[in-house]
C-alpha cells in the first residue's frame, strides 16, 4: 500500500470523495455534517491523501492545519470494496506521522455518533485519540463526538 498526495483530477478520486459525503448525508441529522466537499479539500491548509495498491484506490483522508499548531483529521474513507483490510489505520498512522514532522501539538477530529460511525470510533481509540471538548469553529450537539491526540 502506497500513501500519495491525492490527484483531485482522477475520476476514482472524486468518485469516492461522492460516496464520502452521501455517506455522511445519510448518516448524519441535518446541520450536522461538516465532511469537506471538493472544494473544501482543495483550500489552503488542506493536505489530502489517497491510498493505493497497484491501481487500485483503497481510501482517502486528509489533514487540515490549525491556527494554533494542531491539526485536524478530515475526509477519512476506506473504499467499500476494501474495509477491513487496514487502509484506514494506514491513512490514520500516514496523518499522524505528518502531523508529528510539522510539530503539530495536538492532532483533532470531529466525528458522528452511531453504528455508522462505530468503527471509526474504534480506530481512533485504539490510536490513542481520546474524547475531549469541541474545537475551532464547532459546537457540541447531541450527535457530534470530537476526539484528540497530544503529539
Amino acid at each position: 500500500m502506497r500513501i500519495v498526495p491525492g490527484d483531485f483530477e482522477d475520476a476514482r478520486v472524486l468518485d469516492l470523495l461522492r460516496v464520502h459525503l452521501n455517506g455522511m448525508h445519510a448518516n448524519s441529522p441535518p446541520g450536522n455534517v461538516f465532511a469537506l466537499d471538493l472544494s473544501g479539500l482543495k483550500a489552503p491548509g488542506i493536505s489530502f491523501y489517497t491510498a493505493w495498491e497497484g491501481e487500485t484506490l483503497l481510501g482517502m483522508g486528509a489533514l487540515k492545519a490549525l491556527a494554533d499548531r494542531s491539526g485536524e483529521i478530515k475526509s477519512m474513507r476506506t473504499h467499500a470494496a476494501h474495509l477491513r483490510k487496514g487502509v484506514a489505520a494506514r491513512l490514520l498512522e500516514h496523518l499522524i506521522a505528518e502531523a508529528r514532522a510539522r510539530r503539530y501539538h495536538r492532532l483533532s477530529l470531529e466525528t458522528g455518533s452511531g453504528p455508522a460511525f462505530d468503527a471509526a470510533l474504534t480506530l481512533y481509540r485504539r490510536y490513542g485519540l481520546s474524547e475531549g471538548g469541541a474545537f475551532g469553529d464547532y459546537e457540541k450537539s447531541d450527535f457530534n463526538q470530537f476526539f484528540h491526540l497530544a503529539l
